[in-house]
C-alpha cells in the first residue's frame, strides 16, 4: 500500500504537467463569462478531444464582439468572433465551434428554457463591417508591400504574383474569404515567416524564417480586411483567357 501510494506521488508532478501542457486559454467579453455559456460549451469541448480550454484574460486565443476573427455565435443582436493564434490545439477549438456537434451544443445553452445564443446565422455587409474599423487605403497599401511578393493583389501588380499561389480577387470568392484572411498567420506556409505583433510566437532560433519576415499589428490586419472586403470577387465561372 504504501509502495503505491509512493508511486502515485511521484507521478503527480508528471500528471500535472501534462494537464498544463494541453492546456489553452480563451479571453472572453464578461457578458459572455456572466451568461454561464462557457462552463456549458467548454467541458464539453474538453470531453470530446482532452484538450482543457479556461477563462483566461490575456489569452492568445479570443473571442470578441468586433473582428477579425471567424464568426461563430450571435446573442442579443450581437456576433462573436473567435481569433486564434498559431496552435493546432487552438485550430481545433475553432474547427469544433464550426462543426454540427459545436453547433448543437451552443444552441443547446438554454438556460431556464431561454436560448440566449444562436450558431445558426449569416453575417451580412460584410464590407461595411470590415470598413467601420480598418482603413481601405492603408490596406491597399499594405497588401501590396507584405503579401505582393506572392500574391497578385490587383492590376498594379499582376505580372509579379507566384504562378502557385491565388490572388486575392480568387480568395476572395470563397465564402470564407474573411476567416481565411483573419487567419492567414496559421495557415501553411505563413506562419513560418509571418509575425502579428501580441499574437504570434517569436520565431524559435532554430527555425528561423526562410525569407524577409512579415511583420505586421491586428490594426495592420484590420485595414487589409477592409480593403479585401471591398474587392470584386474572381469570376470563377468565366471562360479562361490564355495568354
Amino acid at each position: 500500500m504504501r509502495f503505491m501510494l509512493f508511486i502515485l506521488l511521484l507521478l503527480l508532478p508528471v500528471c500535472t504537467a501534462f494537464a498544463q501542457d494541453n492546456q489553452i486559454g480563451l479571453a472572453a467579453p464578461q457578458t459572455i463569462v456572466d451568461s454561464g455559456l462557457l462552463k456549458h460549451i467548454l467541458p464539453r469541448f474538453s470531453l470530446k478531444t482532452g484538450i482543457r480550454v479556461v477563462q483566461d484574460d490575456a489569452g492568445v486565443m479570443t473571442l470578441t464582439d468586433t473582428g477579425p476573427g471567424t464568426p461563430v455565435l450571435r446573442g442579443a443582436g450581437i456576433t462573436y468572433y473567435l481569433r486564434i493564434g498559431d496552435d493546432k490545439r487552438q485550430k481545433r477549438f475553432h474547427d469544433w465551434l464550426l462543426s454540427k456537434v459545436g453547433q448543437r451544443t451552443i444552441n443547446g445553452f438554454q438556460p431556464n428554457g431561454t436560448q440566449l445564443f444562436t450558431a445558426e446565422f449569416e453575417v451580412k455587409e460584410i464590407a461595411e463591417v470590415f470598413d467601420s474599423y480598418g482603413n481601405y487605403s492603408s490596406g491597399e497599401r499594405l497588401s501590396m508591400t507584405h503579401c505582393g511578393r506572392c500574391h497578385v493583389i490587383n492590376k498594379a501588380n499582376r505580372m509579379n504574383g507566384l504562378g502557385s499561389t491565388p490572388s486575392f480577387a480568387v480568395l476572395r470568392s470563397f465564402e470564407d474569404w474573411d476567416s481565411r484572411f483573419s487567419q492567414f498567420y496559421v495557415l501553411r506556409p505563413h506562419g513560418s515567416f509571418t509575425q502579428i505583433a501580441d499574437v504570434t510566437a517569436p520565431f524559435n532560433p532554430e527555425f528561423p524564417s526562410p525569407i524577409v519576415p512579415v511583420k505586421i499589428t491586428l490594426d495592420d490586419l484590420d485595414d487589409i480586411l477592409a480593403y479585401v472586403a471591398k474587392m470584386a470577387p474572381a469570376d470563377l465561372g468565366a471562360d479562361l483567357h490564355l495568354q
